[in-house]
């Protein structure tokens, strides 16, 4: 496995990976032509990615499996937590691995990737968003030192409503 820092020239590229991954977990989640709305017009369309990857607060970290991209990590350097305000904050905004490489360690690596970057830019906490139904990812983060410290709800209508909740985890550096 290899993490590659990717660039703007790259968008194309990470909205495939990102809508692949996208339905090997969240379809679910969605009235009907909802996942197609988010994945198509709010969150993984190409333009879209591209002005993140050229945003200087965002970086994104690819993994590679034989030249394969098979994941990815999108980082916010500056970030702000509401009630954490003075705090210096780094968010991690997205960790989405193919089934294919899930439970081999790669997350671990990604999540201390983000927590290296994190003290390289003298960061005082590192914050995430996880869905509440999504128990294993919050065990996970536990497992890494994180700590629930509030919730949040997606405004999403064409979502359904039992799967709008997201806890937010967060972790001093």
């Amino acid at each position: 496995m290899e993490f590659r820092k990717i660039d703007s020239t790259q968008a194309e590229m990470l909205s495939q990976l990102s809508k692949a991954i996208y339905k090997e977990y969240y379809l679910h989640l969605w009235h009907p032509g909802g996942a197609e709305w988010y994945q198509n017009e709010h969150a993984y369309h190409p333009d879209k990615l591209m002005a993140e990857l050229k945003d200087p607060n965002n970086q994104h970290f690819v993994v590679f499996e034989n030249d394969r991209p098979m994941g990815y990590l999108k980082i916010r350097i500056n970030a702000e937590l509401q009630g954490s305000e003075a705090m210096n904050c780094l968010e991690i905004e997205r960790i989405y691995l193919h089934k294919a490489i899930a439970g081999k360690g790669i997350g671990r690596k990604l999540m201390l990737l983000s927590e290296s970057i994190a003290i390289e830019n003298h960061k005082q906490m590192i914050f995430l968003k996880a869905m509440d139904s999504s128990k294993d990812a919050i065990a996970f983060y536990q497992k890494m030192g994180y700590s629930i410290c509030g919730t949040w709800i997606l405004p999403f209508e064409q979502m359904k409503e039992a799967y709008r909740g997201m806890v937010i985890l967060s972790k001093r550096i």
